[in-house]
């Protein structure tokens, strides 16, 4: 199986997968190759095309777009924060923004990555550049605090943050709701934050006592595919994506995670036929670089699909889906419904070919 890929300069949300990114340049020939290859894979009768009777001909209105609007931002917390904590705070770690605002500590924030879009801190600065940490803009913005993760980067840039004594504190990244808890205690433990207020937080991130438990119970099966048009990036998503996760307690099944692909694996033709997905969920960033719908579908391998018939997919703003914070849970809400009206209309699921 192809090795994991990743590019850290192509799109605010490629940010959230750098940590498992190597071999940048041999992923995007292997994705290259594949897909000239495959274009198109002639049909054979060993190979099983969607059974026009196993599936009705009425689709759902498509494709289905989950926004911000969709899934707002939480309202702030309110309890009193300790006189101790750091009054001018810099978010780096992905998605960290919006859980330092979510905390109440929106009006600390001096500075902030593309990630965190929190309205309560968009009059912050962003203070990186094509996803690398601009050094010189941090240290402008006089922070007390600097909070990054494992995928934050340079190491260079950091190291000339901490010279100058600014507090550089690491907090976990999160790829599944299970992770999102210590990644908020650790944030709300760094900025001196409200217990109470972490607490809540934490829950409402979670889903609270559900956690553990699917909020739907469907056969759908639903491939994500991380796409990058304009720089011929095109991704299977699979076990550890984060999306897995989403999916899964959307109450459908990732078909990438379930067949044993890694989180990241250059797409294929022939990969895709075999999934034989029923949905299909991107990015809305990764759609319109494929030219929409009608662009997604002319990949090779999508029109052999389930998928194809059905022509179901739903999009995510790149912000939302894996940032893994306040909003996570409105998020499986979202496709949970979406799922939802997907089996409402009728269109019954097919099995792997």
């Amino acid at each position: 199986m192809p090795a994991n890929t990743d590019n850290g300069a192509v799109s605010m949300s490629l940010r959230v997968f750098r940590r498992r990114s190597v071999q940048i340049l041999a992923g995007f020939g292997v994705v290259l190759l594949a897909l000239t290859a495959c274009a198109t894979p002639e049909k054979s009768a060993d190979t099983q095309q969607p059974d026009s009777a196993s599936l009705e001909t009425n689709s759902v209105s498509s494709p289905v777009m989950i926004s911000s609007s969709d899934v707002p931002f939480p309202r702030p917390r309110t309890e009193p924060w300790q006189s101790q904590a750091p009054s001018r705070i810099v978010t780096l770690a992905t998605g960290s923004g919006e859980i330092v605002a979510a905390l109440g500590g929106a009006d600390r924030v001096v500075g902030r990555d593309e990630t965190s879009e929190s309205p309560e801190i968009d009059r912050a600065p962003i203070v990186t550049s094509g996803h690398s940490v601009n050094a010189e803009a941090v240290i402008a913005a006089q922070p007390d605090l600097v909070i990054v993760d494992p995928s934050t980067g340079p190491s260079e840039a950091l190291e000339q943050i901490r010279s100058v004594g600014i507090e550089v504190v690491e907090v976990p990244e999160a790829f599944s709701v299970l992770e999102v808890s210590a990644k908020v205690l650790a944030i709300g433990t760094a900025i001196g934050a409200p217990t109470t207020a972490i607490d809540q937080v934490i829950e409402l991130s979670t889903g609270g006592p559900n956690v553990g438990s699917p909020r739907g119970n469907t056969e759908l099966r639903v491939v994500f595919l991380y796409l990058r048009g304009t720089s011929a990036i095109y991704l299977l998503g699979g076990k550890g994506s984060g999306a897995d996760d989403l999916i899964t307690r959307s109450g459908a099944i990732d078909v990438g995670a379930a067949a044993g692909f890694e989180a990241f694996t250059p797409l294929t033709a022939e990969e895709l036929v075999n999934l034989n997905p029923d949905a299909i969920l991107v990015m809305t960033k990764g759609l319109e670089s494929v030219g929409g719908v009608d662009g997604l579908f002319q990949l090779p391998g999508l029109a052999q699909t389930n998928a194809a018939t059905t022509r179901y997919v739903v999009a995510v703003d790149d912000t939302l889906l894996l940032t893994f914070g306040p909003r996570t849970s409105g998020v499986i809400d979202s496709l949970t419904q979406a799922w939802s009206e997907f089996q409402m209309h009728g269109v019954r699921t097919g099995s792997p070919t």
